[in-house]
């Protein structure tokens, strides 16, 4: 899914609700399964590069900086579907996802869930090490 056309993309920008930082939350949802794979945050740009583009870029907020999702691990995000919801600040993003969604290797940042004792466990194992996604940066 791409606009290429700048007042197209310029006017769908214009009805986005950015918080008082300039973001939106970013849900993103496999476009096959429907698994939700992560959420993030995006500013007007990220959000315009994205339409843009088709690949999907958020905003690092830790970096203060875009961040195009798999620039160093690979792992890109292909959008084939947007929608916002009805207060328009937040959007689902539907994406083809290139190998795992998380920086721990799993498929989903949402791969811990809650155990009796009160701690979280990973419910998903490691698909690909993050070494091996990031080297020694992680």
């Amino acid at each position: 899914m791409e606009f290429k056309d700048e007042f197209t993309r310029g006017q769908l920008l214009d009805a986005v609700n950015f918080n008082a930082d300039g973001l939106i939350c970013a849900i993103a949802q496999d476009h096959s399964t429907k698994n939700v794979v992560m959420v993030a945050w995006m500013n007007r740009e990220a959000l315009d590069e994205t339409l843009k583009s088709g690949q999907v870029v958020y905003y690092s907020r830790s970096r203060q900086a875009l961040w195009r999702k798999g620039e160093s691990s690979g792992q890109t995000q292909q959008l084939v579907d947007l929608r916002i919801d009805c207060d328009k600040d937040a959007v689902l993003l539907g994406i083809l996802q290139t190998g795992v969604a998380c920086h721990t290797g799993r498929a989903s940042c949402f791969s811990w869930a809650p155990t009796e004792n009160g701690h979280w466990e990973a419910v998903e194992p490691v698909l690909i090490e993050p070494k091996t996604l990031y080297g020694d940066k992680q």
